[in-house]
Formats: C-alpha cells, structure tokens, sequence
C-alpha cells in the first residue's frame, strides 16, 4: 500500500472546502495572510502558516485537505 502523500501549500479550493465561502474570498485570504506575513507575491502560503492565521488547528485541517 502506497503511503498517502501530504501537500505543504494550501490552495483557495481548500480554503473553500475549509471555511465554505467563495473562490473569491479565499483568493483574498491568501492575499490577506501573504501581506500578514510579509510574503513576496511568487510565494506560496504553507498548510501551518493559514492554520496559524485563522486559529484552527493544524489536525483539523488536514482531515479536510487530502492529497
């Protein structure tokens, strides 16, 4: 049996499934959280990093997000 990969980077499709708002808004979260965290534009924003922004454990999260 294959073990299951985890991704490093969340995407705003998680960010939809996570909080059940729009791509839109999700968009502007990253946006929001890369700004927050002095994060260059060409940089992608960590599974941990929105789970520390937003204040939902890193556990629940990744239930949610698979493969």
């Amino acid at each position: 049996m294959k073990p299951r990969s985890t991704r490093i980077c969340i995407y705003p499709k998680d960010i939809q499934l996570i909080t059940g708002k729009s791509e839109r808004y999700s968009r502007g979260l990253i946006i929001r959280i890369k700004k927050a965290l002095n994060k260059a534009e060409h940089q992608v924003l960590t599974v941990q990093e929105f789970c520390t922004y937003i204040g939902i454990p890193y556990e629940s999260v990744k239930e949610i997000i698979r493969d």
